[in-house]
């Protein structure tokens, strides 16, 4: 997949413009708060219709307007393009000028990878963040997944309503007979999502391991999945729940299953094995961030034989020109590339004979 150009309307500080992206690798030159990112969230917006800063849809317009819009064209072909766009206040996706109503239809049409410093929360965030990064990565080749966790969360947002409501006594009904009903469809969701989380799992640290030594020089790096629902069987996990229902009931909330399983970063150091982020240094953790971007592009492709977009939004700033050359030497492969960089780093360095250069200065681009 190949994004020929981007079309944006008040989207953030960028200057309404047709711009023209018809290379293998772009380059963004600016210093800070010009607009490059800004860029890389409009070409995201399109692949996804979402922020990939975990914002509300209404952020990314321009300050004074309220509707906006960004558009990519795949190839030269007019009828070959993405449309999202939201006006007074309603969300619309068009794919070659028909509507669609469902997201998941456009993740085989432009799967993009974004490479950010938000990143760093799947490595020093909470539990939920590297849940939802793992959930990403196999919801990316693997449809039947997101649909399972969708029912699962579905499910999971029914059950705990009847339990806070039944805590805030805002509900005198005995929630048994309807706990009865919810508690197997849980247990069927979870245990698929458990199933899918444990293979996936292995097959990135399989990825991960070998790929943070190559570029660090430390060994034994790998990611432990630890499930909330551990060793049980469907009927297992559902006699699980009615034991701790009355546990349930009183704190208002489920306090088992999926949505509470744990991804940890690990190293075997003398045969034992530790937790890593613990110890590592700041740099460490960068890395570790940046490598998981890598590995969840390359488990993409191995999964789908097709290559990702790349977005890297400033990350090679704060390695050194050892780290830098290492870490571009491990890029997982790509059908198109969008950098950032600020005006004095050696960005001359990384281009290629085709590159496109644009330089960015008050949300407009120039070459």
């Amino acid at each position: 997949m190949f994004f020929n150009s981007l079309r944006i309307t008040s989207f953030r500080n960028l200057k309404d413009a047709e711009i023209f992206t018809g290379a293998k690798d772009v380059f963004l030159v600016g210093e800070n708060g010009q607009g490059k990112s800004n860029f890389l969230e409009a070409l995201y917006f399109c692949a996804y219709a979402s922020s990939f800063r975990a914002i509300r849809d209404s952020e990314m317009a321009c300050n004074d307007k309220k509707d906006f819009c960004a558009q990519v064209k795949l190839s030269e072909s007019a009828n070959d393009d993405i449309l999202v766009k939201i006006e007074n206040g309603k969300k619309s996706i068009l794919i070659n000028g028909k509507i669609v109503n469902d997201r998941k239809e456009m993740l085989s049409i432009a799967p993009c990878i974004i490479f950010c410093h938000e990143d760093m929360e799947f490595v020093n965030g909470t539990p939920e963040r590297r849940r939802w990064f793992f959930d990403q990565s196999l919801s990316l080749y693997d449809p039947v997944y997101l649909d399972d966790l969708r029912r699962y969360r579905r499910v999971l947002k029914s059950r705990n309503t009847l339990l806070k409501d039944f805590s805030q006594r805002k509900t005198q009904e005995n929630p048994e007979q309807v706990l009865d009903v919810l508690d197997p469809q849980l247990a069927m969701y979870g245990f698929k999502l458990m199933e899918k989380r444990k293979k996936a799992v292995q097959d990135f640290s399989d990825v991960f391991g070998p790929l943070y030594e190559e570029v660090s020089g430390i060994s034994g790096i790998s990611v432990q999945y630890t499930q909330s629902w551990k060793d049980k069987t469907e009927d297992e996990i559902v006699s699980h729940l009615h034991q701790k229902r009355q546990a349930e009931l009183a704190a208002g909330l489920s306090l088992t299953g999926p949505h509470r399983d744990r991804y940890v970063f690990t190293q075997i150091l003398q045969g034992n094995i530790t937790d890593f982020t613990v110890k590592a240094s700041t740099g460490q953790r960068r890395l570790l961030a940046l490598l998981l971007r890598t590995a969840q592009a390359r488990l993409y492709s191995s999964q789908t034989r097709q290559n990702p977009v790349l977005l890297l939004d400033d990350v090679l700033l704060e390695m050194d020109g050892k780290k830098r050359r290492k870490f571009l030497s491990v890029l997982p492969g790509y059908d198109q590339a969008f950098y950032t960089f600020l005006p004095e780093e050696p960005y001359h360095q990384y281009r290629k004979d085709d590159t496109l250069i644009y330089f960015v200065k008050e949300g407009e681009l120039s070459v």
